[in-house]
């Protein structure tokens, strides 16, 4: 249980210091931009002091699954993830159609609800099919044979198949994107950010919400933390450097207006996507790490110039 109680220390270690920053910003008016940057410094040198500067591990194997290739469901379990990611997409798709009807919108043509649910549906297996072909070396499964005191049989193979890592964001998405789009939360944080002054006078406590929006963002900071160290099987300090841009970039490649009150889950996990196929792309064909950072900031400016032209364009500026 000791990596399980360490997982959930963290977490919580996480939303208690996101709800503070978010005190300090709510209730005693400090501008985030200055909280988050003194918050950058002052908690990675806490953990640095913690830590003496030394890199911790390896890691217990229980925190390794949450890595990549070092925890996986395999060829079956991620078929049965498939299958079931599929079926919840396509009653998605039927609730909704049902619910516009219900209210008298107008709806799609059958025959684009159909295409709709045939492009959802090869995505999906296509991407469990994918995942399932990439084979674990037959030296890694002699090893973890021999660690069990047996035999690898003759001519045996497994795939890697789901990461737990990746079914962890899945199951982050779904949740955040029920809790943007279905609760009275989501609907005050969209508000608050396209005009705070309205949110407000029309009722909500804007203070305690940015103490709530920080708390959240603590525990998913946590949680991205927990995946990062387990990718590499060890922690080290210098972890996660610079990835604030890198992610202001993918949220503002996603959609996300930075004037507030625009953005949407998938939109911010598909700018990460493009981020990170830019950043390991430009490391396959040996472009240098500083050459990197400038392509990175570069696409971080631009992506906020066409931010701001689109919202000039369609009067939402």
């Amino acid at each position: 249980m000791i990596p399980w109680l360490a997982i959930l220390a963290g977490i919580i270690a996480g939303g208690l210091i996101g709800a503070f920053q978010g005190w300090l910003t709510g209730y005693m008016m400090i501008p985030a931009f200055i909280v988050t940057l003194g918050g950058l410094l002052v908690w990675r040198n806490t953990g640095w002091y913690l830590t003496n500067g030394q890199t911790i591990g390896p890691l217990d194997p229980t925190f390794q699954m949450f890595g990549g290739i070092n925890g996986t469901l395999g060829a079956f379990w991620s078929w049965v993830v498939g299958i079931v990611a599929t079926l919840a997409a396509l009653a998605g798709l039927w609730l909704t159609r049902r619910d516009k009807q219900r209210h008298g919108f107008m709806v799609k043509p059958i025959w684009a609800e159909v295409a709709l649910g045939t492009i959802i549906t090869g995505a999906i297996l296509g991407f469990i099919a994918i995942l399932n072909s990439y084979q674990v070396p037959p030296a890694r499964l002699r090893r973890q044979f021999e660690a069990r005191g047996e035999v690898m049989p003759e001519g045996y193979t497994e795939a890697y198949g789901l990461p737990i890592s990746v079914l962890l964001l899945i199951v982050v998405a779904v949740v955040m994107t029920i809790i943007a789009r279905k609760t009275r939360l989501g609907r005050y944080i969209f508000a608050t950010g396209g005009n705070p002054q309205a949110a407000e006078l029309s009722g909500i406590n804007t203070r305690l919400l940015t103490v709530k929006v920080f708390a959240i963002m603590g525990v998913l900071c946590a949680i991205s933390a927990v995946v990062a160290s387990a990718r590499l099987t060890n922690h080290s300090n210098d972890i996660g450097t610079l990835d604030e841009l890198r992610v202001i970039a993918a949220a503002v490649i996603g959609g996300t207006a930075l004037a507030g009150g625009l953005g949407t889950i998938y939109g911010a996990i598909l700018g990460a996507l493009i981020m990170q196929s830019l950043q390991s792309g430009m490391a396959m064909v040996g472009v240098d790490a500083p050459l990197q950072n400038i392509v990175v900031g570069s696409v971080l400016v631009l992506a906020v110039l066409i931010d701001i032209i689109y919202r000039q364009r369609t009067g939402r500026g």
